[in-house]
């Protein structure tokens, strides 16, 4: 932006490179203008418009050669930066679409040959000291300066984000006097390591100061399907696991070796969240030691724990058909509309178990009841059918248990003291429509039930989202704890994670609030005529959130100017009113997403010290309702026998009600998200006082790209996660769940990272065991679809060297 013109005529090829150049910002201009003019129509920011006729000015005056072109291309970007900082600060991926281009076309307009290729001057930069050089950097510093105090000053008034909303606290400088839940560390006996779910692990051989040692014990293939979420077991010197077809195999704990593999796919696959263990009381012989799990065609399985062989006297064979009673509304059975996900859970000699149904497909679909086989004999126990509380055994023949009521999908957790099992349940299909739900559905859907492990018989309930038409179903396991109240007295707790952000932390005996929930108005308009609402939703607001700050137009994003204006403009065609914006016919943003800010993976909790360490997520779905004429107009219909699950993100029919809907994770054209970054929380919570003790952005952009070409440098960014944490005596954070495919330790007081090395593919929960002196940890890197991480079939263990 030289203020003479320069004493030689330009180059042929320098003409040429500016014509070039004129032409490209022409076309950027116009798509500024054009889009921004509608972005404008609808509310939102002016910018676009702006900066689009300036820049199509300069477009022009560039292409005929003249040097103010690229002086009021400089008055174009000191007007970005303005804009950018003002809306965002200094965070760099905010900034990153907004102010990459057009700074890389500043630069272009300053290098040579683009100085050679223009005639012109500009009195006014020989008036400033340094002349041209002089004015630019003015510019640029006032630009940065004016920026950055218009951000100062909108900041407060901008939303708060609800992880911070208690305070932060420090971490527990002793011991609160809980104690584990009576395990040693040899083994890994549940899935979340005890029957309450704690994923905390008492081994401290390996500590701060030299988990940077550990290396890879073994590395196996578990089967050749890729996607395995599976939490393994380690008892004696075995391990036993499931994969996400339907097969269950041993390991040698010390060397990844198979023993045996029982193959119960049938041909279908599914997944398999892991497997559970039972040692028959004065049993010899042939399944004294059982393994028990279920499957995608819906078979509760026992095996042989030294063989792999059927256990004769379980069920039928060793098979118990979970079909069983299972018709839906017209009395079909829909081969892959109902399956086994989680491991059961075992309490007081049963195995409980519920079911994964078919999300959104029609209304009448299976049932979501609960049921509880003897893990000797596999005779059923009792079953919940929370339409038909009063009968706990199988329904007469010819009937079966009440369809479309929620299920329970997600894994569940046990007090053997209690004699308490307590279990997530889903909703009542379909997910983004409730007119038809009756009441026994709206009392059960989204909430945590405790059932008596003998009877089955409900003891309490607790809600986390009344009538829920966001697909929030409680996707995660509780996590037991006892911790002290206001007088000291140690509370038998239960910690409960949800889709919609909210930790409940509920004293488990009786199911009332530790911490205290609020009763808070939500939105009520925008719903369909044959909709209800609830006029409220639990908060709660006595502990961190990570449902997220509400979303602005700001927080739109893309990795160019041009996709991040395509979210503004679908951002402002959009009903938000914040979390729990009803879907209808006009497109709403539901954010936390239906994926949910904590999924199956759930949170650890350290019972020693009473802190909980949780992995969020931070995105956002688009949702739409669609006639039934505007679906069939679009193909859309329910699933045949062993459809695609994972089309449930996607157009779901939701026949037998009004309205389909058309849920999607809210992307670009280019597959990023619409929102800014970070994607990815993980956070410790002191749950003795409800103060967050730390939080950071987790994973990296390693992985990560649009049009899913990844980028290879590991810059903090925070990532979609899947999967869980563990954590160890010794103060060690193990997690593996993020899409960069990393698995990382933390230091547990501070957040620190203190170790990491790449899987082949993003984590499931991690497990801890020793075995002939020392610990291992082990994880099984499957991947994850939802997060779009790497895939793999590999199980991975470590210890320190030798």
């Amino acid at each position: 932006m030289s203020s003479g013109g320069g004493a030689r005529a330009p180059h042929i090829v320098e003409r040429g490179l500016m014509g070039l150049f004129a032409v490209v910002l022409g076309v950027m201009a116009l798509v500024f203008v054009g889009g921004g003019a509608y972005l404008a129509t609808l509310g939102g920011s002016l910018y676009y418009l702006v900066s689009g006729l300036l820049f199509l000015v300069a477009a022009v005056l560039l292409f005929r050669g003249r040097r103010l072109g690229a002086w009021l291309f400089g008055l174009s970007l000191a007007l970005t930066v303005i804009w950018s900082l003002w809306e965002v600060g200094f965070d760099g991926w905010a900034l990153l679409p907004r102010l990459m281009i057009p700074v890389a076309f500043g630069i272009w307009l300053l290098l040579p040959w683009s100085q050679h290729a223009l005639s012109g001057k500009l009195n006014l930069a020989n008036r400033v000291p340094l002349g041209a050089s002089g004015l630019i950097a003015s510019v640029a510093v006032v630009s940065v300066a004016l920026g950055a105090g218009l951000y100062a000053i909108s900041a407060p008034g901008l939303p708060q984000d609800p992880r911070f909303q208690t305070g932060f606290g420090t971490f527990p400088a002793a011991p609160n006097g809980a104690t584990p839940a009576g395990q040693t560390g040899a083994d890994w006996p549940y899935f979340g390591g005890d029957q309450g779910g704690q994923k905390y692990s008492p081994l401290d051989e390996i500590t701060l100061d030299n988990v940077g040692n550990l290396e890879v014990a073994w590395s196996v293939d578990v089967g050749r399907i890729p996607a395995n979420n599976s939490t393994p077991l380690k008892i004696g010197d075995a391990i036993y696991m499931c994969n996400g077809f339907s097969q269950a195999f041993s390991l040698d704990a010390a060397t990844g070796a198979e023993r045996w593999m029982y193959d119960g796919s049938e041909g279908h696959g599914g997944t398999c969240r892991g497997v559970t263990y039972y040692e028959v009381p004065g049993a010899t012989g042939a399944c004294a030691n059982r393994v028990l799990y279920g499957t995608a065609t819906a078979k509760l399985i026992a095996l042989d724990a030294a063989t792999g062989q059927l256990c004769a006297d379980f069920g039928h064979g060793g098979l118990v058909d979970l079909l069983v009673g299972m018709e839906d509304h017209e009395g079909k059975i829909i081969g892959g509309y109902y399956s086994i996900t989680s491991a059961p859970t075992f309490v007081r000699g049963k195995v409980v178990i519920g079911g994964w149904v078919t999300d959104g497909q029609y209304w009448g679909e299976a049932s979501g009841v609960i049921r509880a086989f003897d893990a000797t004999t596999g005779e059923l126990s009792w079953a919940w059918d929370m339409g038909r509380q009063d009968r706990t055994g199988a329904p007469p023949e010819g009937e079966s248990y009440t369809v479309a009521t929620p299920n329970s999908w997600a894994p569940a957790t046990a007090d053997e003291e209690l004699g308490l099992v307590y279990l997530p349940t889903g909703n009542a299909t379909p997910d983004f429509f409730g007119g038809q739900r009756r009441p026994f559905d709206d009392q059960f859907n989204s909430s945590v039930v405790a059932l008596d492990a003998e009877t089955g018989r409900l003891r309490w309930s607790f809600q986390t989202k009344h009538h829920d038409i966001w697909d929030h179903d409680v996707a995660s396991p509780a996590s037991l704890i006892d911790i002290p109240d206001a007088s000291g007295t140690m509370r038998k707790a239960l910690v409960q994670p949800t889709k919609a952000g909210e930790v409940f932390v509920l004293d488990r005996v009786t199911g009332e609030p530790i911490f205290p929930v609020t009763e808070t108005p939500m939105p009520q308009d925008g719903i369909v005529p044959e909709e209800r609402l609830s006029p409220t939703q639990p908060f709660s607001n006595a502990l961190p959130s990570f449902r997220s700050a509400d979303l602005t137009e700001a927080d739109m994003w893309g990795v160019s100017p041009f996709d991040q204006l395509y979210c503004r403009i679908k951002f402002k065609q959009a009903r938000y009113e914040g979390p729990n914006t009803p879907p209808g016919l006009t497109p709403s943003v539901q954010s936390p997403s239906t994926f949910g800010a904590m999924n199956w993976g759930g949170v650890s909790v350290d019972p020693t010290h009473g802190v909980m360490v949780v992995n969020s997520n931070r995105f956002a779905s688009y949702v739409q309702l669609l006639t039934r004429d505007e679906a069939d107009a679009k193909g859309s219909k329910p699933q045949g026998e062993w459809g695609d699950r994972r089309e449930v993100g996607g157009l779901v029919a939701q026949a037998n009600v009004p309205y389909a809907a058309e849920p999607y994770f809210w992307l670009t054209a280019l597959n990023v998200p619409c929102i800014d970054p970070p994607y990815g929380y993980l956070s410790a919570v002191d749950l003795n006082t409800g103060k967050l003790l730390w939080s950071q952005p987790f994973g990296t952009s390693k992985g990560s790209g649009a049009l899913g070409i990844t980028v290879p440098f590991d810059w903090t960014m925070g990532t979609p996660t899947h999967g869980g944490s563990m954590i160890t005596a010794s103060g060690l954070v193990f997690i593996a769940a993020a899409k960069d495919n990393m698995f990382r330790a933390y230091e547990l007081a501070s957040g620190r990272e203190v170790w990491k090395t790449e899987l082949p593919a993003a984590g499931g929960a991690p497990i801890s065991y020793t075995l002939d002196g020392k610990q291992y940890i082990a994880v099984v890197a499957g991947g994850q679809g939802a997060i779009q991480s790497r895939f793999s079939t590999k199980m991975v263990a470590f210890k320190l060297p030798d």
